[in-house]
């Protein structure tokens, strides 16, 4: 791939098969069809960002397992039992992230001298955790993070799309999670499209949308760093957004040993793929 600054014609290279991401964020960006059958070739995601710089869309390549008609057809058949199995152990791994952060930011408070901080710890989310029910039949999900975006955030804080800060700076973070387990998907030969517990008919990442659930504490721990480091948090910069990005590249646990997420995914996907196989029966999830 050639990069030609338009202003100074400076030219830089890339192999495209060393690239797992292009986010493209300046509106003046043109490129080549070429480039575009390249990266999709190499199973790059390629992330196209909007006139307010927050990602809008993502391309993927579709043709990436050797045995792709043979998955489509296990995930396409999967019944109503095992997705709801499936959704049970998402939920439960995602609330025990959401508490392990809890843990993490009472105890950086607590080296602060900030002590007594009521509720700052993980706790009351584990036990909801232990409640959760085939299929979150009783919306366990919900109400650990009605818990837990309060305790992170403020009391005031509102988890919104169209919100103020951090929103933001969670939109961004969770769409370039969304891009990399979507691209861990097809790499593994399994439809985005097809969710386990998402059914918008008008959304195509469904399952990108349910398998990223446990992930996103991941980003929620940056963000919490960066309004804890700055106060000028609520701008969300190039620096900041570079920061997001790196967040494929952190250590998490899987499967008993440490993978930079962006490896765990893959991991994740690759076991999701042998659940609807019927190989297996469990998810391999990050611990935070």
């Amino acid at each position: 791939m050639e990069i030609t600054d338009k202003k100074s014609g400076e030219t830089k290279t890339a192999p495209i098969e060393d690239l797992g991401f292009v986010i493209l964020d300046n509106q003046e960006i043109t490129f080549t069809q070429s480039v575009l059958a390249e990266l999709a070739a190499n199973n790059t995601a390629v992330v196209i960002c909007n006139n307010k710089h927050l990602p809008a869309s993502l391309m993927f390549h579709l043709d990436t397992n050797q045995i792709q008609n043979e998955l489509f057809r296990a995930q396409v058949s999967a019944g109503e039992p095992l997705k709801k199995k499936l959704w049970q152990q998402t939920v439960k791994a995602k609330i025990q992230n959401q508490a392990a952060l809890l843990d993490f930011a009472g105890k950086a408070k607590d080296l602060q001298g900030l002590k007594n901080l009521e509720g700052l710890d993980g706790a009351a989310l584990r036990r909801i955790a232990k409640q959760v029910k085939s299929g979150d039949s009783t919306n366990e999900e919900a109400q650990a993070s009605r818990r837990y975006w309060k305790k992170l955030f403020g009391e005031n804080f509102i988890r919104d799309r169209e919100g103020f800060p951090p929103n933001p700076s969670l939109n961004y973070g969770y769409a370039i999670l969304r891009a990399a387990v979507a691209r861990a998907l097809c790499g593994s030969g399994l439809l985005p499209t097809l969710g386990i517990f998402h059914h918008n008919k008008y959304n195509h990442f469904c399952l990108a949308d349910d398998i990223m659930e446990p992930y996103r504490p991941f980003v929620d721990k940056m963000v919490w760093e960066q309004k804890e480091k700055d106060a000028d948090y609520h701008n969300l910069t190039k620096e900041r957004k570079a920061q997001l990005l790196s967040v494929l590249a952190v250590d998490v646990k899987i499967n008993k040993s440490k993978s930079p997420l962006l490896v765990a995914v893959s991991l994740t996907t690759a076991s999701l793929a042998k659940c609807f196989s019927g190989e297996e029966n469990i998810i391999l999830y990050p611990n935070l």
